[in-house]
């Protein structure tokens, strides 16, 4: 009789155990509330050594509901992980001394108003405080001899609030940006080297110009450094290298005349030459796509366009540590890959890629480099790029994506009505048949010059944790499908691009993974305005949020920060408001709208300003079609304070939740 009673009793020990078991290493759905425990690397610098790099590391800090910004460093090997920094001041732009000695950093600490640079011992201890800076620090680079640091400062805005404050005077062509808010003046940013042993500060350049990007020359007796030297910037989009001797006094001379921009100048190893991007086009465009150019550094000299034939951006070009290739990210299609381009022969080799995407490079020796990389289901890490093979250096977002069940992400294909090709990405919930049809939002890129990539998500996986499919969609206007594509809906809004998200649409139906019944659509900034087109075209979707848009074009014009793309791209409205009027349908004929559609932006945003929204909003009100607006105090066109990026979260959910389940 004990045997059987004590029997049933094992039996259920090891049931318990198991179930505990199966507990602990079961995956769970992607919430709101996941945002606090997700971490970003940025700014990844290789010591002179090539055996250490230096990187910021961003959390969360969801008692504060503010992030905060540490130094961290890796080994090349990656077998030794050491925060360097862990201030609630935030620190950032770690730098290594030539000498590979000092880290340094930028921090405000202690009360400071502005930033200043700070010293770390590699080999441990208390960083120490450099500059007593009176101005902002934009940027700064170490001489070649550890003796100088470049200095790029801004004359810093008052920020006084006396009891009664002064009118604002406002004279200029472009008189608001986002984040800045009014500008009154154009401040102005100069050059300045310090002595590191004296702390003495010279002036190198002067004058209402704004000099950036400087850096110095490879025998440190040269600076090289981007500006717009026009009658009035305001109206043009030029900038053009200069170079000067690396002393007080010392005349810039100008080395590029492309009516264009020529921005992010890197010096050869031997010191002969320049890399730097150039735009596609000379005169202003909304939708620009930067070449990879190499030019001798004698004023004069031809340039040579080595990525012209390839036709799809470049970004993040370095050097090799030899100088026989210059390496660059391409943006093709859904990805980004790292490719290097031959300096004698101009030559490409793509080094590496797939459906994966690549955010940032640096050389480590003459065939190795560091680069960022974020994959689908993996936020951004740091890799070592050895020979075209990758090794994983960190490991931060192990702790975020562990506990998780994420979608699946899978590219597609679609004809839109005029023969145009369309490649989206579709996101599968994780745990659902593939067999099954699924409510599906579309959730629409902004830019519109960017495009989806095989990354990591966060907004289409928390819609796909909930459990929709979602997909996005490179519509006309997105990049990384060469300059024609970009440019081709100029002046022409909401016409190409409606047609390319709608063969998306077909496309998921036809293949039953979308049920038809149940369609949303989402975006943000050109997304939010691409779904106030989407649901003024078509009433199959639901519900829909817009953030951030506009319908009624021509209502701001001068309220918005793009008067130069009104003016370039549409004309003045006083002589084209046709134009302005057939680009605004979703609010001229917002009766033809039957989808709920909730609209949200921040209060502070000069990108595309609250009327955007508030018009839409007031015209579903008006008309009795289910609506809501939200506004976040405080917030430019970015939501930045981790609550009321939660917060959009949430509210995406119970919406869409709302009107598809």
């Amino acid at each position: 009789m004990r045997r059987f009673t004590v029997q049933p009793l094992l039996l259920v020990f090891v049931f318990l155990a198991g179930s505990l078991s199966a507990q602990t290493t079961a995956k769970r759905k992607l919430m709101p509330a996941d945002i606090y425990r997700l971490q970003t690397l940025g700014d990844p610098q290789v010591a002179p050594d090539g055996q250490w790099v230096a990187y910021t590391l961003t959390s969360v800090d969801s008692a504060l509901n503010k992030r905060n910004t540490d130094i961290w460093m890796v080994s090349w090997d990656g077998t030794q992980s050491i925060q360097m920094t862990s201030s609630p001041d935030g620190e950032s732009q770690p730098r290594w001394s030539p000498d590979g000695k000092y880290l340094s950093f930028v921090a405000a600490r202690d009360g400071d108003k502005y930033s200043q640079i700070w010293l770390l011992n590699r080999k441990g201890g208390e960083g120490i405080q450099l500059t007593k800076l009176k101005d902002n620090l934009v940027d700064y680079d170490w001489s070649p001899d550890g003796k100088k640091i470049l200095l790029t400062l801004k004359t810093p805005k008052d920020t006084s609030k006396p009891k009664t404050p002064k009118p604002i005077v406002i004279n200029r062509y472009q008189f608001k940006r986002d984040v800045e808010g009014y500008i009154t003046e154009k401040p102005a940013i100069h050059l300045y080297v310090l002595d590191v042993a004296t702390k003495k500060i010279d002036t190198l350049t002067t004058g209402d110009y704004q000099e950036t990007s400087a850096a110095w020359s490879p025998d440190g007796k040269q600076i090289a450094f981007v500006s717009n030297h026009t009658e009035d910037p305001d109206r043009n989009i030029n900038s053009d290298i200069f170079i000067m001797e690396a002393k007080p006094g010392a005349v810039p001379q100008k080395i590029t005349s492309w009516k264009g921009s020529d921005i992010s100048p890197e010096w050869s190893p031997d010191g002969k030459q320049l890399a730097y991007l150039r735009t596609a086009l000379d005169s202003y465009s909304a939708y620009e796509e930067y070449y990879l150019v190499l030019q001798d550094i004698t004023p004069g000299s031809t340039p040579k366009l080595l990525s012209k034939s390839l036709d799809r951006p470049v970004s993040n070009l370095k050097f090799s540590k030899d100088g026989s290739s210059i390496g660059v990210l391409v943006s093709d299609d859904r990805e980004r890959y790292v490719a290097q381009f031959n300096t004698q022969t101009g030559a490409m080799t793509k080094i590496i890629g797939g459906q994966r995407s690549f955010n940032a490079l640096q050389p480590q020796s003459a065939d190795n480099w560091l680069v960022g990389m974020s994959e689908p289901q993996l936020p951004s890490e740091l890799y070592a790029v050895e020979k075209g093979k990758l090794r994983r250096l960190t490991k931060h977002q192990d702790a975020f994506v562990a506990p998780l069940e994420l979608a699946s992400v899978e590219g597609f294909q679609s004809t839109a009505v005029d023969g145009n090709r369309v490649s989206s990405l579709l996101f599968r919930p994780a745990g659902i048949p593939a067999t099954q049809k699924l409510p599906t939002i579309f959730y629409i890129h902004g830019g519109p010059t960017a495009q989806d990539e095989y990354s990591f998500d966060l907004t289409r996986q928390m819609f796909a944790a909930a459990g929709y499919a979602v997909v996005g969609v490179n519509y006309r206007g997105s990049s990384g499908r060469g300059l024609d594509y970009s440019t081709t809906i100029s002046g022409d809004w909401g016409n190409k691009e409606v047609k390319d998200i709608t063969s998306a649409v077909d496309y998921v139906i036809a293949k039953g993974i979308a049920d038809p019944d149940k369609l949303g659509i989402c975006g943000w900034s050109y997304g939010g305005i691409m779904t106030d087109y989407m649901i003024a075209s078509d009433t199959r979707f639901k519900a829909a949020s817009s953030g951030a848009g506009v319908a009624m074009v021509s209502s701001l014009y001068g309220v918005d920060q793009y008067i130069m793309q009104y003016d370039n791209e549409l004309g003045v409205p006083w002589k084209h408001i046709d134009k302005y009027l057939s680009m605004s349908y979703p609010f001229l004929k917002a009766d033809r709208i039957k989808t709920p559609t909730q609209f949200m932006v921040g209060q502070n945003d000069f990108n595309v300003p609250s009327p955007g929204s508030e018009q839409m909003y007031q015209a579903l009100r008006s008309l009795g079609i289910p609506t809501e607006l939200i506004v976040y105090p405080g917030q430019f066109h970015g939501i930045s304070v981790p609550s009321y990026i939660k917060d959009r979260f949430d509210r995406y959910l119970a919406w869409f939740g709302k009107y598809l389940k």
